[in-house]
């Protein structure tokens, strides 16, 4: 079940809620997905500059407004695409990330021709320190910098720092994935 399925069968949360389920049952978690990878791509580049509270609250809007996370679909958005998401007040409108957006699905749909997968790429360069990632992101990603990195690679298991050591979730993390052990 994915996040935004929990979040949809539950009354309205409370800030401490949102936060809570994002980090207890997402945060650090490993995804394979190559659309729900592009969709946390996605988020955390509308992070930048905002809080991560908005987003997890925009998050259903950002859903539909990027077709469910659809790689294909967003890469193949027109300008007119380009407009309605500028006009939609449920998502972050900043031409800059819409922008980035669709020219990273188009770059993620080029990954997959050539390693079979996003995940397959992100496997392929796994494990790299987060400086090594940052210059390969933004190498090949658009809108992307240090914070934006660093934050995708831990919201998706492959750098550490989600979760501290003691945390239950670190543990639950640790047995689920292998990621965390090279990198």
């Amino acid at each position: 079940m994915s996040y935004c399925n929990v979040i949809e069968a539950m009354e309205p949360l409370s800030r401490r809620e949102l936060h809570k389920r994002y980090h207890d049952l997402y945060y650090g978690f490993p995804l394979s997905d190559d659309n729900e990878l592009f969709g946390r791509l996605i988020m955390e580049i509308n992070q930048a500059g905002l809080s991560w509270e908005t987003i997890l609250k925009k998050e259903e809007a950002f859903r539909e407004a990027y077709c469910n996370f659809d790689i294909k679909a967003v890469a193949a958005f027109s300008e007119k695409d380009r407009e309605r998401l500028m006009n939609d007040a449920g998502i972050i409108r900043n031409r800059l990330k819409i922008n980035a957006a669709i020219e990273n699905a188009k770059t993620i749909l080029a990954l997959q021709e050539e390693h079979g997968s996003f995940e397959n790429w992100l496997k392929a360069n796994h494990p790299k320190t987060k400086e090594e990632w940052v210059k390969l992101f933004k190498k090949t990603f658009r809108f992307v910098g240090g914070e934006i990195v660093n934050e995708f690679l831990m919201s998706i298991g492959y750098l550490k720092g989600a979760h501290s050591e003691d945390c239950p979730i670190h543990k639950k993390i640790i047995t689920l994935s292998p990621m965390w052990s090279k990198g």
